[in-house]
């Protein structure tokens, strides 16, 4: 699995992309290949606040139901309507056109580097 070195990574497997003053996350190509085929995405709220660390979406796959974890406290300005409507492409292309919301951050969790995160992934 290559890893953009210029993501952060959480432990629940999440990728944030640090954009200034927003910060735009999706879940890493590991966690997409251990749900299985996606089929079904449930995110906040443009508008809506998310906590790190609580639940803030769902995804469904053939496989099983995944909580999607806030990596960061803030704002939901954001959210790829395009991977609602066609989950697949999450599966297909996470780090790109399957990102799933950008959030105004005030405050971000533990987050790892892509070495870090692939350590993380190797010993699972």
């Amino acid at each position: 699995m290559s890893l953009p070195e210029q993501l952060r990574y959480t432990e629940e497997h999440e990728w944030l992309d640090d954009r200034g003053d927003l910060v735009r996350i999706g879940i890493t190509p590991y966690a997409a290949e251990a749900l299985g085929d996606i089929v079904y995405v449930q995110l906040p709220e443009v508008g809506e606040r998310i906590e790190t660390g609580a639940a803030c979406g769902e995804l469904e796959s053939t496989k099983s139901v995944s909580d999607l974890y806030a990596p960061v406290t803030g704002e939901v300005v954001a959210v790829n309507t395009a991977a609602a409507d066609d989950p697949a492409v999450i599966n297909s292309d996470p780090f790109g056109a399957g990102w799933l919301l950008e959030v105004r951050a005030e405050q971000t969790g533990a987050v790892l580097t892509a070495q870090e995160y692939a350590q993380l992934t190797s010993g699972e």
